[in-house]
């Protein structure tokens, strides 16, 4: 009997590279040159063949590729009422392979109460639902991606503390979650940067240099995911893909080891997606804090990098884990999305289509 657990041994995080066809549609929509029903009769059509590359494959939960969004995170501030159109400085820099630095865009300001207008990602559930009869899981980020820039967010009018702000997210993840779940949602992957990026000890310095203790941080936004999943129903499986961003070296180095106890063990979740395509996320040994039930998805696939891992490297990584976790805990996918972004991305589908297929394979040959 094929193993129907979740996460599910061959995973992949979400996003696809977006063909040009939509990327082509978007632009004409922005310039009012495209109807919105036509943008979404392309926007279908691509949809429709990424899910036919997923089914091909064989992978265990399909997406959409996210492409009725503008990027992993920012449906959320565009479906929410609360939060400023202007994007903050950065709070953290990417470094690039060739050794330069990369600014990426920062979150909106919060300028009053947040309130969901209308849904994150439920709408767009329904439609996939609609296009195939395999598996498929729901994304949202979690509420600390919100407040990647600290305190200096937020309109002190508003929220004068943290503690409302987060319990307003933490509710407007729960009418999410209650909304996936009214349309037959049974698996929600919530996508967290802030604490991985805080494993990294330079970035705990900024944190400290902006007068906000990293260690409270870690506690607050674990505790904002548990404020937020309290109320699924018990048929849903909830994981959570920690990414340290998805370009280049990214925005940190160090291992899960200050964090590892805590998100293991306090996270009222069912799994972990965790990033280890590179030295950057450390070795394996912070697993040795994940209890029994629970599952690990090793993110041993790049989506940075198009040259195609082969099938014992990735075994002998996996054994490597199994030393600190038991290996029918483990599972495979890649480290990120293909495109956490609305753009093309970095290769082919094809490309994607190979790496996917590759894990699957593994996946196969290890766990049956």
């Amino acid at each position: 009997m094929a193993d129907e657990k979740r996460p599910y041994r061959a995973e992949h995080v979400g996003s696809f590279p977006r063909p040009d066809a939509l990327m082509q549609a978007r632009e004409d929509f922005a310039a009012g040159k495209l109807s919105r029903d036509a943008l979404k009769r392309v926007e279908h059509d691509a949809i429709a063949q990424i899910v036919a590359m997923q089914e091909r494959v064989g992978i265990g939960a399909l997406t959409d590729g996210e492409y009725p969004k503008t990027g992993w995170r920012e449906f959320l501030f565009e479906k929410c009422d609360g939060f400023s159109k202007e994007p903050s400085p950065p709070a953290f820099m990417f470094h690039m392979y060739d050794g330069t630095e990369w600014a990426a865009t920062g979150e909106p300001k919060v300028t009053g109460k947040l309130k969901r207008r209308e849904s994150l990602s439920a709408d767009d559930f329904s439609v996939l639902k609609t296009m195939t009869k395999r598996p498929i899981k729901a994304n949202v980020p979690t509420p600390a991606i919100a407040h990647f820039n600290g305190d200096t967010l937020l309109d002190r009018s508003v929220y004068p503390t943290r503690t409302p702000f987060f319990a307003d997210l933490a509710r407007i993840m729960r009418e999410e979650i209650a909304d996936l779940a009214a349309r037959g949602c049974t698996y929600l992957q919530m996508d967290e940067v802030p604490l991985a990026v805080l494993c990294d000890p330079n970035n705990r310095e900024i944190v400290r240099g902006r007068g906000e203790d990293p260690e409270e941080l870690i506690d607050t936004y674990i505790d904002a995911i548990n404020q937020s999943i309290k109320d699924k129903p018990a048929g849903m499986t909830i994981a959570v893909h920690f990414c340290r961003g998805n370009r280049d070296n990214g925005m940190a180095d160090g291992g899960y080891e200050p964090i590892a106890e805590r998100i293991f063990n306090r996270l009222d979740v069912d799994g972990f997606f965790l990033e280890y395509d590179t030295p950057r996320a450390g070795d394996f040994r912070p697993l040795r804090f994940v209890p029994k039930g629970k599952r690990v998805v090793l993110g041993l696939v790049s989506t940075k990098v198009p040259a195609l891992e082969t099938a014992d490297a990735l075994k002998r990584r996996i054994d490597e884990a199994a030393k600190s976790v038991p290996l029918d805990q483990l599972c495979l996918s890649p480290q990120c999305g293909f495109s956490s972004n609305a753009r093309r991305g970095r290769f082919p589908l094809d490309t994607v289509e190979r790496k996917l297929a590759r894990i699957v394979e593994v996946a196969h040959d290890l766990w049956g």
